[in-house]
């Protein structure tokens, strides 16, 4: 059945962050990456190498015979480009990666369409391991979600099939999780660089964060100033930002927040 599965001929529409490290899992695993698409001949023609497969950057010289279609675009190419996506290709799975897109975007464009969505932040730079990614999976059809599970069984081991509604809740809570506070990481920096200081002296403080949230949820995990509301501390650090309204109104946001919920706790 592995065997059958990985005989699948796959076609990447975009060659992104995600898409490089997808195609590039897919690949190494067995898979034929036939064709990989992008606006960009230089994004198309690495990935393309990687994976040992032809590239274009015209939709119009995509291959109609490929028997997966995985779109990797962002939010506003992919519902920009859907009619130019899906001609051709009845009898194929389409499906997108992207975690607040609704799989209904299909409807009247594809037969058979669906959605495969490994929630983790991607680089191309980095190569990541997809076996402790959690995979969300969801098609039109029984035979078409069962064939997107045992697809991403290949790699991960954490599969799940979630409806396009969860999905988006777990976009927008991945979204509090890694993006917003990658840029708490990046104010840190700034204010550290002012001070003539190293980022990595902060280092080991993330990590020891991070490592909590496997042990305990998020609430009991919480310390600093505005857990225990100490407002003598917070006063000077507000005094501190002074000079940086902007970054001194997300800390009096974020030490709300936080107050507030240990207020409810």
């Amino acid at each position: 059945m592995i065997n059958r599965i990985k005989n699948i001929s796959v076609v990447f529409i975009g060659a992104g962050n995600l898409a490089t490290n997808l195609a590039k899992a897919l690949y190494k695993k067995g898979f034929c990456i036939q064709q990989v698409y992008s606006r960009t001949e230089e994004s198309a023609k690495t990935l393309a190498h990687l994976v040992e497969s032809t590239f274009t950057t015209s939709l119009e010289e995509v291959t109609n015979n490929a028997s997966l279609y995985i779109v990797s675009l962002t939010d506003d190419a992919l519902l920009q480009l859907l009619p130019n996506i899906t001609k051709g290709k009845e009898k194929a799975l389409i499906v997108h990666t992207a975690g607040s897109i609704s799989i209904d975007i299909w409807n009247g464009y594809a037969q058979r369409f669906g959605v495969l969505y490994p929630m983790q932040t991607f680089s191309k730079k980095k190569e990541t391991s997809f076996q402790n990614i959690p995979f969300f999976i969801e098609s039109n059809s029984p035979e078409d979600t069962e064939l997107l599970k045992k697809i991403a069984s290949t790699l991960s081991d954490k599969v799940y099939y979630a409806t396009s509604q969860q999905r988006c809740s777990l976009h927008l809570a991945a979204v509090f999780t890694c993006n917003f506070t990658n840029h708490m990481y990046a104010l840190a920096a700034e204010l550290l660089e002012k001070n003539n200081l190293p980022f990595d002296v902060m280092i080991p403080l993330i990590d020891e964060t991070a490592a909590k949230v496997h042990l305990l949820p998020p609430c009991d995990a919480q310390t600093g100033p505005a857990a225990r509301n100490d407002e003598e501390v917070m006063r000077r650090h507000l005094k501190m930002l002074s000079d940086d309204p902007a970054t001194q109104n997300i800390y009096k946001l974020l030490s709300d927040s936080i107050n507030k919920k240990k207020e409810i706790i």
